[in-house]
């Protein structure tokens, strides 16, 4: 038997073995670390013996390979999209090559947005430096490594990261196989999302920017202009953004009004400089809406007293920067919204709502200093 028959054969074991692994999801609870055992195993296989021998039958000439590569290369991908526990591909700087299916559901972000980015983006600012760190000692061949992380979607949740080296041909350099998994070791099934995903309706998102900004105008229409400001501050708080901040100005931004989350959090941010804050700055300079999600600057906004930057203080996983511009081009000052933890982050439909909202902003205050 030719070695790609063997392979083949090789293979559609693996491949079966997968299907069981996939049915004992149903196993008792306590039975499940020996499943998982057995998930770990099989990855192992293929980092050690399967992706070595294809690389072997694909470096050795036989007639009729390129095409028996081919499969094989694409059955090798749909292996690794099926396999039951969430894994990533990434390079030696954490950029996501490849996310399984698994993976998606496990985290909550589509592999087409997490390809190209950094992995340490989803999670805990706390972690990511570790991360980072272990994943380059593993693609320099130090060997393999484990740590404890969490998401930034569920910080509460303890994730048990696995890293082993691996070097796919068609990559230049050795990559890091990431397994992630809970830390009380159950498998997540891949048809039940773990996690506060998206699921609401667009419909009912815009049924509630339509709500938003109907009491947005209404407060507007009934204050003064010297209170507009802190009016919108007080309406979009809670309901739209877990922090909102403002800065009254534009040469010389004057923070106005920050609600937070708590009295004591938002008197700290209250106390800053609005001229130290990179993206209030360049909001008020520019006149321009910045939407960022999961920020990958954490001292875009600044530092507090004690100089840990705000965003990680605020975990703030998006957040809006939006200038109060006149239709005659003039900014009166700068609105900054944070999300945080597992919310929801800002969508682009919310971001040119929040736009129109300034502009109202900005006209009901007027000339009010």
């Amino acid at each position: 038997m030719t070695q790609t028959g063997e392979f083949g054969e090789e293979l559609a074991d693996f491949v079966r073995r997968v299907a069981e692994l996939k049915a004992a999801r149903s196993v008792p609870r306590d039975d499940l670390p020996t499943v998982l055992d057995a998930a770990i195993f099989e990855l192992d296989h293929v980092a050690d013996q399967l992706w070595p021998w294809y690389e072997r039958i694909a470096t050795s000439g036989a007639p009729g390979g390129p095409s028996a590569d081919r499969q094989e290369h694409q059955l090798l991908k749909a292996v690794f999209q099926r396999l039951p526990l969430p894994v990533a591909l990434v390079d030696r700087e954490t950029v996501v090559r490849r996310l399984n299916f698994a993976a998606t559901f496990f985290t909550g972000v589509r592999a087409g947005y997490a390809t190209g980015r950094p992995l340490t983006g989803f999670l805990a600012h706390a972690d990511r430096v570790a991360f980072r760190t272990q994943a380059a000692a593993v693609a320099r061949g130090e060997g393999d490594r484990s740590l404890s992380v969490h998401l930034q979607q569920r910080p509460a949740v303890p994730v048990r990261a696995t890293l082993t080296a691996l070097r796919p041909s068609n990559e230049p350099r050795t990559g890091v196989l990431v397994v992630l998994q809970t830390a009380d070791t159950r498998v997540p099934a891949p048809h039940s999302p773990v996690g506060p995903l998206p699921n609401l309706t667009e419909t009912t998102r815009h049924a509630a920017l339509m709500d938003l900004l109907d009491t947005m105008t209404t407060a507007l229409l009934t204050v003064p202009a010297h209170q507009a400001l802190d009016r919108a501050v007080r309406v979009l708080h809670g309901r739209f953004a877990d922090w909102v901040v403002a800065d009254a100005g534009a040469a010389r931004l004057s923070r106005s009004t920050v609600l937070g989350p708590s009295d004591d959090e938002a008197a700290t941010v209250a106390a800053q400089d609005p001229a130290t804050c990179p993206l209030v700055v360049e909001a008020a300079r520019g006149g321009s809406t910045s939407l960022q999600v999961r920020p990958g600057d954490p001292g875009a906004f600044g530092h507090d007293a004690s100089g840990a930057p705000v965003l990680v203080r605020a975990d703030v996983t998006s957040l809006l920067c939006v200038p109060l511009t006149t239709p005659e081009g003039a900014v009166r000052g700068v609105l900054t919204l944070f999300r945080s933890g597992a919310r929801l982050a800002f969508s682009m439909a919310e971001a040119q709502a929040m736009d129109m909202m300034a502009r109202h902003v900005a006209l009901a205050m007027g000339d009010a200093p």
